[in-house]
């Protein structure tokens, strides 16, 4: 008999960087200033994967799409967005309780997906509240602070 654990995700969005991008960056790559903006696009255009889900962001990326990162929403902190292309697609930064980013560049519908993480953010923090140094690192109490 198999012990099977099965995870309902529901897949929001999956896919690569904004075509817009790789465009403009070509054009501008036309002048010697725009090269180096030209070969990011290229690079970002072959091997960059943005998978958005219900219970988790994951960001494939690297030389030939080898790093991966994957961010649960309860480590998120903050959301950051810019828009970029006249707005048609953005760069986010997911700021994470630790400190640490996750820096997500040339992001199609960015507004919408921004909403989303927000969205689930917010639900996974209201679903399990913390209190501060409740837990220490790696699940460790806190160390005992001394009174004056």
């Amino acid at each position: 008999m198999e012990n099977k654990l099965e995870i309902n995700e529901t897949v929001f969005y999956e896919g690569g960087p904004a075509k817009g991008d790789l465009v403009i960056n070509l054009l501008f790559g036309l002048t010697l200033i725009g090269i180096p903006f030209a070969v990011g696009a290229i690079v970002r255009a072959l091997w960059l994967r943005f998978r958005i889900t219900s219970r988790r962001i994951s960001v494939s990326g690297g030389w030939l799409g080898r790093d991966r990162t994957q961010v649960v929403y309860s480590q998120i902190r903050e959301v950051r967005s810019v828009p970029r292309g006249f707005g048609a697609w953005g760069d986010m930064v997911l700021v994470l309780n630790d400190g640490a980013k996750l820096e997500m560049r040339a992001v199609p519908r960015f507004r919408e997906l921004e909403t989303y993480i927000e969205e689930r953010r917010d639900s996974r923090s209201k679903a399990a509240p913390r209190t501060p140094g409740a837990t220490g690192a790696a699940g460790f109490a806190p160390p005992a602070r001394e009174s004056a």
